[in-house]
């Protein structure tokens, strides 16, 4: 069975609807006029069938959660309880009559966003720059200047020390032996937790050589447990080997690896993340994933965003984001401005400026290179303001998918700021002519504004 209809519902002659209630102009009913959910229905139907029970929801409803969410930095539990209180949010996911019930639980949001996947997330992305056109907030010619920029997207985890990940591999173990009726001859559940809190005790104090030895003492014992699950390997069921296998793995490159080792695991559970060193004062480091991003040079719109894992160098990501960009706003663009650590990098039919170059440039060219650090505030809102200061999803394709609505929220943040601009100058205009035109008297109170 099939999503629903996008058609409009039957009318109800006991209910008032939706449209009749609410402020038409808006600026999130005038967004919903701009975006194309037909489109969105056309290319998420084959994600959103139903082979028995009820039909599965509505595209546009998915689509506009996911919209909200990171318009407005809210949570998957935030996102749906505003919804029921909101109904200009209702508006915006095509509900026809105010609803008072929560129309998805907050959980099933993880499952849409798998269903959708990454091509889906771009779909949405690509259809607020066709938004953008239509409220004439970019031109045609906006996307043949980009700026190019790379940042950290940061993963829910803790500061990884040594310390720290041997105890919780640790507790992984001996979890996994317990719930696979595996008998461990010691698992250490109280020396393991006393010597972790030793080493940060004699870390703080400076006192390393303390500090090694129970390191040391610890990385036996963790050591102890994961060869004992690892013999018994055998004594599981068969559907839980495979997890089984997979943390032993993890466990095993924690246990071996070394201080200046390259491809280091960081965390247990997000065996993706890297270590990123992007020069800032306060945190030198950061771990994460990176995430290249292109605005328009004038307007500041997010015309590609993505995630690239692996920590590459930024100019071996530059090619993937202009390729990006001419999919997602079908337009090539033709000059692409940005910072030092892209330097020597080449990419056919663009032509590359980097900050801080004066050779063969044109006033022109030289103004175009003085704004490439547009880009910056930016990305400082996409963290302050959207989710990209945090990835709350699992594992590559979470990255993948956070990175590309992250993008896709600040252009609606931005679509409607210009919305309510042009609401602003509409009723100043009008404002303005009664003022001139009509005698006082004849102007009704509360006529304007």
């Amino acid at each position: 069975m099939g999503p629903h209809s996008p058609q409009s519902p039957p009318p109800d002659l006991f209910r008032a609807r939706l449209d009749e209630q609410i402020n038409m102009k808006h600026p999130l009913v005038r967004l919903a006029g701009l975006i194309d959910w037909d489109e969105i229905h056309r290319t998420f139907a084959g994600h959103f069938s139903s082979g028995r029970g009820r039909p599965a929801l509505s595209p546009r409803l998915v689509a506009g959660l996911l919209y909200l969410q990171h318009a407005f930095d809210a949570s998957d539990e935030a996102v749906v309880g505003t919804w029921v209180e909101n109904p200009y949010w209702q508006f915006f996911t095509g509900e026809t009559y105010l609803q008072t019930e929560a129309p998805v639980d907050p959980s099933s949001l993880t499952r849409w966003r798998k269903r959708v996947g990454e091509a889906g997330v771009e779909t949405l992305l690509a259809l607020t720059i066709e938004a953008a056109r239509k409220a004439g907030m970019i031109s045609k010619t906006s996307v043949d200047r980009v700026i190019v920029d790379t940042t950290v997207m940061p993963k829910a985890i803790a500061h990884p020390t040594d310390s720290r990940l041997l105890e919780r591999s640790r507790q992984h173990l001996v979890k996994l032996a317990d719930a696979g009726g595996i008998e461990l001859r010691q698992n250490y559940n109280r020396e393991a937790p006393r010597l972790a809190a030793q080493i940060g005790r004699y870390a703080h104090a400076k006192q390393f050589k303390r500090m090694k030895k129970a390191l040391r003492t610890l990385r036996s014992r963790v050591g102890r447990v994961h060869r004992e699950v690892g013999r018994k390997l055998h004594a599981l069921p068969e559907a839980q080997r495979d997890k089984a296998q997979d943390l032993l793995q993890r466990a095993g490159r924690i246990l071996t690896q070394k201080t200046k080792d390259k491809n280091k695991l960081y965390a247990l559970h997000a065996p993706e993340v890297e270590c990123i060193s992007k020069g800032k004062a306060r945190t030198p480091y950061e771990f994460g994933v990176k995430v290249t991003i292109a605005t328009t040079l004038k307007e500041g719109l997010v015309v590609g965003m993505r995630s690239m894992p692996g920590n590459p160098w930024d100019g071996h990501t530059l090619a993937e984001t202009l390729e990006q960009v001419e999919i997602l706003a079908d337009a090539k663009p033709k000059i692409a401005i940005v910072d030092k650590g892209y330097q020597g990098v080449k990419v056919d039919g663009v032509r590359i400026l980097r900050s801080g170059q004066k050779r063969g440039l044109t006033r022109t060219l030289h103004a175009m290179v003085k704004r490439r650090s547009a880009i910056e505030p930016a990305i400082g809102h996409m963290k302050s303001d959207g989710r990209l200061a945090r990835n709350p999803l699992k594992g590559a394709l979470g990255d993948a998918l956070h990175a590309v609505m992250c993008g896709a929220g600040h252009n609606i943040r931005l679509l409607l700021k210009k919305l309510r601009f042009l609401c602003a100058r509409i009723a100043d205009a009008v404002h303005a002519w009664l003022v001139a035109n009509v005698p006082p008297a004849s102007i009704p109170l509360g006529s304007v504004r």
